[in-house]
């Protein structure tokens, strides 16, 4: 199937179901009953673009950048709306990227290489997460495209430890198709989603799909200060890229997610 063939049939599967699922446009404040899993989707009358709610769940792979590869073991999901071209994609309070941790092989001593801090904090202190966060507009459609940053997570390292931002996100192009990766990273392929359509309730559900990215580059960690006995602050970002291989060029990482997406007139989630 082309990429155009996936594109249309989605869209006309979406117009269909606004169709058949057609409601008074009086407004809820939560979404009716079957629905709830859009909570996240803002209703008409906070965004009149809205056209349709969507949620993307994130059920398993990886996510490599530099040097550092973590298994993505804990489900993420992504929720909101998205105006009748598939684009636009904007949340409410209860929507965006939730904020999952996935725990990082190797915990803070492989992020460092101190291999001293085991004499300074225990097995839970030694261990460290990462929370992928949204700093941007997603767009989900035929490709999935995430401007993101990842937060390492450990109570040494304060608040503020990062992979990316606003300014210089990690810009993620996640296609069911083949890449085109500059090297040494070679092509790699995900594969098309099952597309399931419920008439009754209108939900459109592009099922077990694998997308993927190898084609993206990530900047160095910035703000990441180790506090010994929680107040001694020792800067460590040169010693995290060094560990983890950052700044890291495009062609040099790479993503694989297993992706469910559902989608329902906003005209039925909010009748």
């Amino acid at each position: 199937m082309k990429t155009s063939h996936l594109t249309r049939l989605l869209a006309l599967a979406i117009a269909v179901a606004a169709a058949i699922v057609a409601a008074p446009v009086a407004q809820a404040a939560t979404p009716a009953a079957g629905y709830e899993q859009f909570a996240g989707c803002p209703t008409k009358a906070e965004e009149p673009s809205v056209a349709v709610c969507v949620r993307s769940v994130v059920k398993g792979g990886h996510f490599q950048i530099g040097s550092k590869d973590v298994p993505l073991a804990n489900q993420m999901t992504l929720t909101g709306g998205a105006n009748a071209s598939l684009g636009g994609f904007v949340a409410n309070s209860e929507g965006g990227l939730s904020a999952t941790k996935q725990q990082v092989p190797g915990g803070l001593i492989g992020l460092t290489g101190l291999d001293w801090l085991v004499n300074f904090l225990n097995l839970e202190g030694l261990k460290l997460y990462a929370v992928t966060e949204l700093v941007g507009t997603p767009e989900i459609g035929e490709t999935i495209e995430l401007p993101v940053r990842v937060h390492l997570i450990n109570p040494t390292l304060g608040n503020n430890c990062y992979v990316g931002s606003p300014g210089s996100p990690i810009m993620l192009d996640m296609t069911p198709y083949t890449t085109s990766p500059p090297p040494p990273n070679e092509p790699i392929s995900g594969s098309l989603p099952e597309l399931e359509f419920d008439p009754g309730t209108g939900i459109v559900n592009l099922a077990n799909g694998v997308y993927v990215d190898n084609s993206f580059s990530a900047p160095g960690a910035s703000g990441c200060v180790l506090k010994l006995f929680g107040f001694i602050p020792l800067p460590i970002n040169g010693i995290v890229n060094l560990q983890s291989g950052l700044p890291a060029a495009a062609g040099t990482n790479e993503t694989v997610q297993e992706i469910d997406i559902e989608s329902a007139p906003v005209s039925a989630v909010y009748p």
